[in-house]
């Protein structure tokens, strides 16, 4: 996934009616909770919460191949963000619950039925077996990666809301900021996601020159490596001179369009531009 070894075939995976009933339930789902409004906020919440339910039965089947005499999983650019926003919605619904997430809830589920319709018309390549035994875990880490450095995204964008709304109104105090998460608590949670990202991202990079035959020095790995800098900076900069605000939260945005780029966006350039199946 962050990285380059084995091949794949460039057969296109069909859309089966076991795949499309839960894709159009789970899109469904998600437009209704991107309905505005707090008035119906339970309904909402139900209906974004049905929608990650179908969303991930969409996920599952589409990985273990229900429904289709093609084996194996489908892989490309539309398929890998659909599962990092799964991902990110996993988070979301668990610390929601805990923690008040204010204007999460319409933007996630938007992006939700984006990635929804976008897997379904770019389904990707099948993958009908990996290169090496490393590879699953090398891919699962990688979509692990790329999920909490969503989750990062997703808690920076509101830690710079709250500092806006703090800056127009200078008489909030830090603990009314952010509609009742505390600035400080949102910036801890947004470098403990930004921790726990690289831990992981370091690891699938670790799985995937060591372990690998087919490992090359390409586009994929050029960004990877990036933005695995990026983020390695970052985190010193905050451990070492206290790197915050602004500064520290355009860390996270760069560091993750870099791994945006090194596999969605070599993906995208691949399938639906060059219309060329990727090597890997």
């Amino acid at each position: 996934m962050i990285l380059s070894f084995g091949s794949e075939t460039s057969a296109v995976a069909p859309m089966t009616t076991a795949l499309a009933v839960p894709s159009v339930l789970a899109f469904a789902c998600y437009i209704a909770a991107a309905i505005p409004g707090e008035r119906f906020s339970s309904a909402l919440r139900t209906a974004l919460l049905v929608g990650w339910i179908m969303h991930g039965v969409a996920i599952v089947i589409d990985i273990t191949g229900i429904g289709t005499d093609r084996p194996g999983a489908r892989f490309g650019f539309a398929p890998a963000l659909s599962v990092t926003l799964w991902f990110v919605l996993a988070v979301y619904e668990l610390e929601s619950r805990f923690v008040p997430l204010a204007g999460a809830r319409r933007a996630l589920a938007t992006l939700g039925a984006i990635v929804v319709v976008l897997a379904w018309l770019f389904p990707g390549q099948v993958h009908p077996q990996a290169a090496s035994v490393w590879a699953p875990l090398h891919w699962l880490l990688g979509v692990v990666s790329y999920g909490l450095f969503g989750v990062a995204v997703l808690h920076a964008l509101l830690l710079n809301r709250a500092e806006r709304q703090l800056r127009r109104a200078p008489k909030l105090s830090n603990d009314a900021a952010a509609h009742g998460v505390p600035l400080l608590r949102l910036e801890r949670l947004t470098f403990r996601f930004v921790a726990a990202g690289f831990v992981v991202l370091s690891a699938a990079i670790v799985l995937g020159i060591w372990f690998s035959d087919h490992w090359r020095w390409d586009h994929k790995a050029v960004f990877s490596v990036l933005g695995w800098l990026v983020f390695a900076g970052l985190l010193a900069g905050r451990s070492a001179f206290g790197w915050r605000g602004p500064r520290a939260t355009r860390g996270v945005y760069a560091g993750a369009a870099l791994l945006l780029l090194a596999y969605v966006g070599s993906r995208f350039v691949l399938e639906v531009v060059l219309h060329r199946p990727p090597a890997s």
